[in-house]
């Protein structure tokens, strides 16, 4: 397959391993652009026989993804666009990488807020370099749900306490509590993650392809409404899009410097104090 026409990533496939790697702007923001890619390249990978394994990772050191577009937002429809098939174009794009029959590793150096934990949520496993990785969900920050697939998936891996603490505070997560929550497989030295991850596709690649997919399609099999909740969640999110105090908080935030490398070094826990009052 020829995976070298992308603009916002890279895919390198050496010996069943497929290492995808974001590399779009100062921030790795989550827009149209790295959507499309993401899409393209996902189904390519689905469709590989020489695949057995993918990797996730970032060219940036200070992002794995910043977070969706927000500018984005402001152009949604109320509700979803009728059609045929259950999910909708992200939620497609972003499951893909849950169904199809390849092992697909999230490795997180950097922050990774919003679209990007819900990319890392969306794969069978991640893994987060502590001090370097920071964990958010922002969504209902600037009035809106997390909207691609956060609000269905974290709930399943951290419980019902811990995922409203993480999207009804909107504040950013280290890798060691990301750990302990649920939220990711494991925390990993910085000095030690490549090591890790690289370890486990290896030995995971060397598994028959055909065992690797079954063994993820029986442990899928214990949760069959994933689909549904996520079709759920994308008619709340627009819902939430399209209030009075969404469009109040998003011009908010993008007049404040949201989606500048600037105001996402900084961290997210304080980032709502300019936003009080606002409803």
């Amino acid at each position: 397959m020829d995976y070298q026409a992308f603009n916002t990533l890279r895919v390198d496939v050496v010996a069943g391993i497929a290492r995808v790697t974001l590399d779009h702007g100062r921030i790795n923001l989550l827009d149209m652009a790295m959507l499309a890619d993401l899409d393209r390249a996902g189904r390519m990978l689905e469709e590989d026989p020489a695949v057995k394994v993918v990797i996730l990772q970032s060219a940036n050191p200070d992002f794995f993804i910043a977070h969706g577009d927000v500018s984005a937002i402001q152009q949604l429809p109320a509700t979803p666009t009728p059609r045929e098939q259950k999910l909708g174009d992200v939620h497609a794009i972003l499951d893909r990488f849950r169904t199809m029959p390849k092992a697909t590793i999230a490795k997180i150096e950097g922050r990774c807020r919003g679209g990007g934990s819900e990319l890392a949520l969306a794969c069978d496993m991640r893994f987060a370099a502590i001090g370097r990785a920071f964990m958010c969900q922002p969504e209902v920050g600037v009035g809106i749900i997390p909207g691609a697939g956060g609000s269905a998936r974290l709930p399943r891996m951290a419980g019902r306490g811990r995922a409203l603490e993480i999207i009804l505070g909107c504040a950013d997560f280290n890798a060691e509590t990301a750990e302990r929550y649920g939220w990711i497989n494991r925390a990993l030295p910085a000095t030690e993650i490549d090591y890790f991850v690289n370890a486990l596709a290896i030995r995971i690649a060397g598994f028959p392809a055909a065992t690797v997919a079954k063994a993820k399609q029986m442990v899928d099999a214990i949760d069959r409404t994933i689909e549904d909740d996520l079709a759920l969640e994308e008619r709340l999110f627009l819902q939430s899009a399209n209030s009075a105090g969404a469009k109040t908080r998003i011009a908010a935030a993008i007049g404040g410097g949201m989606q500048t490398k600037g105001m996402e070094m900084c961290c997210f826990t304080h980032i709502w104090e300019p936003m009080a009052g606002l409803q």
